[in-house]
């Protein structure tokens, strides 16, 4: 498997899957486990964040201490990578915020974008795309391919649950991409939905299902 592919084995992980997976879970549980488990995978991911030193001035003296010398952007794929950002910017509140709107053609399964707003990429700037299903890769290949043509150098991809064709997808058209997963199953089905995967996960989201 390409070194730039971690598949999470932490049990608080792979437990909010579990109950992500449960039809019987509620909007708002579906919510709150996303971020959670957004939140959980995004501790690997900026692990290799860049810092500086800094020299902090504390109520009894002067420290010397470490803090991020970059940019970070999350980029939410529309719709249901916005259901990410919530742990997200809990954990970082000074991030900005992108959005890419790219929706899947349920006909030919390919990638149709509809709405890019983006923040000013510096070349130092690292670009966390964030989307919980990585199906058939097609909008996560797009959407990176987009940021690298504004600019970004330094991107990261974070996806809850992905099938194997997924992967592959996205590790060959970007194999110079790191990618953190919280889980990968078998295969898509023939409407490019996950198997046994969750549903929707836009729709689980926003109850309009």
């Amino acid at each position: 498997m390409n070194k730039n592919i971690h598949i999470s084995k932490h049990p608080l992980v792979l437990d909010k899957i579990s109950r992500l997976r449960d039809k019987k879970t509620s909007v708002a549980e579906f919510r709150r486990l996303m971020g959670e488990v957004s939140l959980l995978l995004a501790h690997d991911a900026l692990l290799n964040a860049k810092v500086k030193n800094v020299r902090v001035r504390t109520p009894i003296g002067f420290a010397s201490a470490r803090a991020l010398s970059h940019d970070i952007i999350f980029t939410a794929i529309l719709r249901a990578g916005l259901g990410m950002l919530d742990g997200l910017v809990k954990l970082c509140p000074e991030a900005k915020l992108a959005h890419i709107g790219i929706y899947r053609d349920e006909e030919t399964l390919k990638p149709v974008k509809y709405y890019v707003r983006l923040p000013k990429i510096l070349k130092n700037s690292l670009v966390v795309v964030l989307d919980p299903m990585l199906a058939t890769g097609g909008s996560a290949v797009e959407a990176v391919e987009i940021l690298k043509s504004r600019g970004a150098e330094n991107i990261c991809f974070i996806g809850l649950i992905a099938a194997k064709e997924g992967v592959r997808r996205l590790s060959a058209a970007h194999p110079d991409l790191p990618i953190y997963l919280g889980t990968v199953d078998s295969k898509l089905n023939k409407n490019g939905y996950i198997i046994p995967g969750l549903g929707d996960a836009g729709d689980r989201m926003f109850g309009t299902y």
